[in-house]
């Protein structure tokens, strides 16, 4: 059924609904990046467009060092010399990884295909 335009509930004019600040992803799946404070690198393999992990995680993060949630957050397929795991890091924390080197990840090869000018191509399948 349809309602007459009279029965459709509708917003004051005088009270706009707030929105969220829009914050814009600097990097993409499949780019290899570094984080800036510690030693580990890693490729990009989701991305957030804010922070969606637990309020746990976050409070273990130590206060002077964490970072604001309404930012990107990446999920990486990471690595350092000891150790591959998977990191969620925020956007301030990376920059771009110039060394032009692979990522020694176990996952890599279920997610992404070539490695080709220093970022990887996600496999067909994983593509929305």
């Amino acid at each position: 059924m349809i309602m007459p335009r009279s029965h459709i509930p509708s917003l004051p004019t005088d009270s706009p609904v707030p929105m969220p600040p829009v914050s814009h992803a600097r990097f993409t799946i499949g780019d290899v990046v570094r984080h800036r404070m510690f030693d580990f690198r890693g490729v990009i393999f989701d991305v957030d467009p804010i922070f969606a992990n637990s309020e746990e995680w976050y409070e273990a993060i130590p206060e002077g060092i964490r970072p604001a949630k309404d930012q990107p957050f990446y999920h990486l397929l990471a690595e350092n010399m000891e150790s591959s795991y998977v990191a969620y890091v925020s956007q301030q924390n990376l920059v771009p990884d110039d060394s032009d080197e692979p990522i020694d990840h176990p996952a890599i090869s279920g997610l992404f295909n070539d490695f080709t000018d220093g970022r990887y191509q996600l496999r067909r399948e994983h593509r929305h």
